[in-house]
């Protein structure tokens, strides 16, 4: 047997046995919850069955309990495997589970990694089937794992109030006494009416985003994998609106340059400095997940090039 068909034949037989032990170490509620997942995150190379995710979601909803029951074996399960397809699909499912699932996956993902549990954690992990590609795998589960990390690290401290994320962004209110709101709702405090050091804060936690995502850009054979690319369909679309809440914020800081003394212009120009280097990455990205076939083209925002005349010449004004 050629030792790809004995890699997915070890793999099968993990599953079947993971889930047999799924059926009987817990109540029967719980045990169909387990035997969802094992079977939403099997080793075979092809994207999650979106049947058991659905599943996963309708069992989890509005129950605390069977969400922290499957946030134990999510992290049960990343803690396990070795094994690329396990950990990608297993934190896809984590992205779903963030993006749809009951609100109280936010508390549970997000605290339950602040301990040291082995959810968004990703950092140490290495495919050990031996083949040359699997470093190309691993390092595409270790950034994608940061990435969605950083973006709820982003979320919940928007929710306390203390900084503001890019998806669900809580925006706090300026005097400091009002409740959090979110732009969606019309409420909080307008971009243009805050105070620039919020502004600079702002910026900076969405350019760390958009970092974290940059650096998701697949390399070597992860390049071309379809399991590769279905997880990146959604964080691809989440950049387009991080890249314009990015340029929405340039450009108020444009309108505020001349007003701003020395030392804010210098973190202006910083900004615009750093951004620029980071939209020619976007643009690039961008590029390259258009050819793969990522999203219809239609889809893609025009990257707004932050030119070399424009930093200079704000380079000139606060010399």
């Amino acid at each position: 047997m050629a030792p790809s068909k004995l890699r997915q034949a070890i793999g099968a037989v993990k599953d079947k046995t993971s889930i047999g032990l799924a059926k009987v170490a817990s109540s029967n509620s719980l045990s169909d919850l387990d035997v969802a997942i094992v079977k939403a995150t099997r080793h075979e190379e092809l994207p999650p069955d979106e049947r058991y995710i659905r599943e996963i979601l309708n069992m989890t909803a509005y129950s605390r309990a069977f969400v922290n029951a499957c946030v134990n074996t999510i992290a049960r399960r990343l803690n396990k495997t070795k094994n690329w397809v396990v950990a990608l699909k297993t934190l896809m499912l984590v992205q779903r589970l963030l993006a749809e699932g009951d609100p109280a996956y936010e508390q549970e993902i997000f605290f339950a990694t602040r301990r040291g549990t082995r959810l968004l954690n990703m950092s140490d992990f290495r495919d050990t089937s031996g083949k040359s590609y699997a470093w190309d795998y691993s390092a595409f589960v270790r950034t994608y794992a940061l990435y969605l990390d950083e973006q709820l690290e982003f979320r919940m401290q928007g929710r306390r109030g203390k900084r503001s994320g890019y998806v669900y962004p809580q925006v706090e209110e300026e005097e400091g006494g009002g409740a959090a709101a979110s732009p969606k709702t019309g409420k909080g405090t307008p971009l243009h009416e805050m105070r620039t050091d919020t502004i600079f804060s702002r910026v900076h936690h969405l350019m760390q985003l958009l970092e974290r995502f940059l650096a998701c850009r697949p390399t070597g054979a992860a390049k071309d994998d379809r399991v590769v690319h279905v997880a990146l369909y959604p964080i691809i679309k989440e950049s387009f609106q991080l890249s314009y809440d990015i340029t929405e914020i340039l450009g108020v800081l444009i309108d505020r340059f001349m007003e701003l003394e020395i030392p804010d212009m210098v973190k202006v120009h910083e900004i615009f400095s750093r951004v620029a280097k980071q939209y020619d990455e976007l643009d690039a990205f961008h590029g390259w997940s258009k050819m793969a076939g990522i999203a219809r083209s239609s889809e893609y925002p025009d990257v707004e090039k932050i030119s070399q005349k424009k930093l200079d010449m704000m380079e000139e004004i606060h010399l």
